[in-house]
């Protein structure tokens, strides 16, 4: 049996993060050798990855990134079990090299994502290296969703919430913006996804509303109506009016402005349009709130 120096599993933890002990075992059972050791500690995390995929991961961060020009960007979501892992230095970085990634190579989908070499980790796949990370941190950590935005014409505007449970991008549309205009809209469109995280709409103005979705809260609404006890004659009319105040709440644009409850979104939209000279409207917003 090989001889295992104090310095030879020092050395192995420093480059794979392992444990005292697992690393002390997997030189014994490789002969000293530190890249067979390596390579078992690695067969050690995906079997561990493979024993936690059931469990629940329902805590993570959400991450945002944009571009210099701030026309195409990020939003990420990356979970794990606990809030302690969450906030674990090793898992913070991993995170982050998910989101360069994503932002660098655009993937389409998440099943491309996963099998794709990890640029941070010498070519091992993202889902290996998380198998990795899952062996090292002793939890599930599984890559949930992401979404890439390009906005050629515009601008784009991301805002995380401070514990990194909630982000949102927003795409705001406009051509021909100079340099102040653009200055401009960045803090408008920083405005709206405060907006959009603190108001969770579901839609950005009243057209969006599928007409499926008006009419079964139409229902709803007149059955209420009815019974209140209002009169059959009035009905109707009571329920556009409280079909205003569901597009209110739903749609974006029909909000009341968080910072200026007498204008709403729409208002400020118009108003910085009317200030360019040019069109400028909200295209679409992203919002990921962590576990949803």
């Amino acid at each position: 049996m090989a001889d295992i120096s104090a310095a030879a599993v020092m050395a192995l933890r420093e480059q794979t993060g392992a444990g005292m002990m697992d690393c002390k075992k997997a030189l014994t059972e490789a002969g000293g050798d530190t890249e067979k050791a390596m390579d078992i500690l690695r067969q050690k995390g995906l079997k561990k990855s493979a024993e936690k995929a059931s469990r629940e991961a329902n805590e993570g961060v959400i991450l945002t990134q944009l571009n210099d020009d701030k026309t195409s960007g990020t939003l990420l979501e990356i979970n794990c079990e606990t809030d302690f892992v969450a906030r674990n230095e090793d898992f913070v970085a991993f995170s982050q090299n998910i989101l360069d990634q994503i932002a660098k190579t655009r993937p389409g989908s998440l099943d491309e994502l996963l099998s794709a070499p990890a640029h941070f980790n010498g070519g091992k796949t993202i889902k290996d290296s998380m198998a990795e990370l899952t062996g090292k941190m002793g939890e599930k950590l599984e890559v949930k969703r992401f979404v890439n935005i390009d906005a050629k014409n515009g601008v784009l505007a991301g805002y995380v919430h401070p514990g990194n449970k909630l982000g949102v991008l927003v795409h705001l549309a406009a051509e021909g913006l100079d340099e102040a205009a653009r200055t401009e809209a960045d803090a408008l469109g920083y405005d709206i996804a405060m907006q959009t995280a603190a108001m969770n709409p579901s839609f950005v103005k009243k057209e969006d509303v599928p007409e499926d979705v008006i009419q079964k809260e139409a229902t709803i609404l007149r059955e209420q109506t009815l019974a209140e006890g209002k009169p059959e004659k009035i009905v109707d009319n009571i329920v556009k009016g409280r079909l205003e105040k569901f597009y209110q709440e739903a749609c974006l644009l029909e909000q009341t402005f968080v910072k200026d409850n007498a204008k709403t979104v729409g208002d400020l939209v118009r108003a910085f349009s009317k200030k360019v000279g040019k069109p400028v409207t909200v295209e679409r917003f992203e919002r990921y709130r962590l576990g949803e």
